[in-house]
């Protein structure tokens, strides 16, 4: 039996962005945005670079509450997405090199946005953390930040229902 030699780390890493920019891909608000996810291993962070078109308040100039808000609800969802996708990549139930059908993303039940200070004209990131996650219901919370991220200007807590498997009798 020949030993199967592993993957050079650079095909797993074009392999992983792959699947993660088919994810982003099937949602076009996202690309509207402009927001970006940086992935380091498992983790993702998303970006939202500075756009006009995204300040509400020229007055101050500040972010739309709204964009802050749909910031938040997004990097809660692609993180929940993400996180069953890599999953499956991992176990390798899924070959993110093949075309692979739009994954299904979770349904947002409720998305609670605390708006902590101006969003300013610059660059902002967010982190999701999954506090729970089963069969069919995930609680996330998100925090974001712009220069430092010991000094928050958002925060969302989300709850989301998780996609079934399509052989899944309740759908």
């Amino acid at each position: 039996m020949a030993l199967q030699r592993p993957e050079p780390v650079q095909v797993v890493k074009q392999r992983r962005d792959g699947a993660l920019r088919g994810l982003l891909s099937g949602v076009p608000y996202i690309a509207y945005l402009g927001i970006q996810f940086d992935r380091r291993g498992d983790e993702l962070t998303a970006i939202l670079p500075f756009d006009e078109k995204l300040i509400g308040n020229p007055a101050l100039p500040a972010l739309h509450g709204g964009v802050t808000a749909a910031f938040l609800e997004v990097a809660a969802i692609i993180e929940l997405a993400w996180g069953s996708l890599w999953e499956e990549i991992e176990a390798g139930r899924v070959d993110p090199t093949a075309d692979m059908a739009p994954v299904r993303l979770p349904k947002t039940i409720d998305f609670t946005v605390d708006y902590l200070r101006s969003g300013l004209p610059r660059d902002a990131y967010a982190r999701a953390r999954i506090n729970r996650s089963g069969r069919r219901y995930a609680s996330v919370h998100v925090e974001a930040w712009q220069d430092n991220r010991a000094r928050l200007f958002a925060q969302g807590t989300g709850h989301f229902l998780i996609p079934q498997p399509p052989d899944h009798p309740s759908e």
